[in-house]
């Protein structure tokens, strides 16, 4: 696989004038960096990223896991979905109604509906051709429920000039690529070509030296960070984008911008910051973090004497995995920095960093980029060998209610949903039991 990665971007620095930045952005809330450097980003650690898979495996060996492990993933996953279709209304939705709070944003309800049914339409296809009875009537609910939202123009449009239509576009992307017959894959298709044409670049007038370069964010001008990104690269690996799209390679210029790395992001939280290898939420706005609000230290590290931000579970990840889908071999530098910083922080029992906040969100990211890695298991901090498997599944089945679904008691992030709290949690089981596609 050539290694082109950011070099066409220093020509572009060096041969063409960007035009001014788009209106709706706040110049103010745009950091200006050095440009990516051959030892950062230009010259990656190139591998074959892992191909997508869109089905759970057929029987344990495929994985490969244990037949007990596997039984009991599979009969958590069906008690899910059956808890699903018990709650799916009678337009063959999910979180009908709900209002999803963007950071910084006003509450979206219809096309969060939108994105949760989504997300519950690819749980269900994933489950392969095995469904039956209420199961299988509630996927062809869904899928009829979100061909009908796709094509009603009053929704397109809340989802083009609301808050969330990154979050919306990512989620159904993912769900039709699922889903795999040839509309479903047009449709996949409509829905990436929408995320690229909004990512931050040349067309607003970001440029490759600017925090904001290559992002994905909630809209409206609004900054953009690595949560909604890691969901666009998501939607571009389970559709079939190739590593080497540009717009695969402008989102990892953005990625390698939020890693807590001192030799890589020049940013000055980053040059000040623990040098940990984890990931934060943006970078942009001079960077942001969750993980430091809830030590205290105020979003922005602005409680500091010297600004640093604090790395955490779900971004760090969310960037592991969006490396690796971008095309970097395990054999990066980065790449080998944030999964020390997963070794030392490997745990199922919490969001490290947040504690029980966006748990389920967490321990998604954690399975998709723990298959993406193609690593059976993880050595931790104290030297012992961890089936991350066989861990993750009897972590999300401790958890499971006697009516087959999900719950977080701790509220933020609409977890507090059992439908979206269930969902995430049938996703990263289905993650870990899916056959495994090797490198060539």
């Amino acid at each position: 696989m050539p290694s082109i990665c950011l070099v066409p971007l220093m020509s572009l620095l060096a041969t063409a004038a960007e035009p001014p930045l788009d209106t709706r952005i706040d110049a103010s809330k745009v950091t200006t960096l050095p440009a990516p450097t051959v030892s950062s980003v230009a010259d990656p650690v190139r591998a074959t990223a892992p191909e997508p898979v869109l089905r759970i495996a057929a029987k344990a060996s495929d994985v490969p896991l244990s037949e007990e492990r596997y039984a009991l993933a599979r009969k958590a996953v069906r008690a899910g979905l059956e808890f699903l279709a018990q709650r799916q209304s009678p337009r063959g939705t999910w979180f009908e109604g709900e209002e999803v709070e963007p950071t910084d944003m006003e509450p979206r309800k219809r096309a969060a509906s939108v994105a949760v049914t989504a997300m519950g339409l690819k749980a269900f296809a994933q489950a392969g051709d095995a469904l039956e009875g209420r199961a299988a009537e509630a996927r062809t609910r869904a899928r009829n429920a979100l061909d009908a939202a796709m094509g009603d123009a009053k929704v397109m449009d809340i989802v083009a000039t609301g808050g969330i239509g990154n979050y919306v576009m990512s989620s159904v992307a993912s769900a039709l690529a699922a889903v795999g017959d040839a509309d479903a894959r047009l449709g996949a298709q409509r829905a990436i070509r929408w995320l690229s044409d909004n990512q931050w670049d040349g067309g607003e007038g970001v440029d490759p030296t600017k925090d904001w370069y290559g992002g994905a964010g909630y809209g409206n001008g609004k900054r953009p960070d690595l949560s909604n990104t890691q969901m666009m690269l998501d939607a571009m690996h389970d559709a079939g984008v190739s590593a080497d799209d540009p717009a695969m390679q402008r989102a990892l210029a953005f990625v390698a911008r939020t890693q807590n790395r001192k030799t890589s992001n020049p940013a000055q939280w980053a040059q000040d910051g623990a040098g940990d290898g984890g990931f934060v939420y943006s970078p942009a706005n001079g960077g942001e973090s969750f993980a430091s609000d809830a030590a205290g230290e105020g979003r922005y590290g602005e409680k500091l004497p010297t600004k640093s931000l604090r790395s955490y579970g779900s971004m760090t990840y969310a960037g592991f995995k969006s490396m690796l889908y971008a095309g970097l071999s395990q054999d990066d530098p980065r790449v080998k920095d944030a999964l020390g910083w997963i070794a030392r922080h490997f745990t199922f029992e919490e969001n490290p960093g947040l504690g029980q906040q966006g748990y389920f969100y967490y321990i998604h990211a954690m399975s998709r980029a723990l298959h993406a890695s193609r690593l059976d298991g993880i050595t931790d901090a104290k030297g012992a060998r961890r089936d991350w498997r066989e861990e993750l599944i009897d972590a999300i089945a401790a958890r499971q209610r006697p009516d087959g679904s999900w719950v977080n008691t701790v509220e933020r992030w609409e977890e507090a949903n059992e439908e979206l709290a269930t969902i995430y949690a049938v996703l990263a089981l289905e993650e870990a039991i899916k056959p495994l596609k090797t490198m060539e």
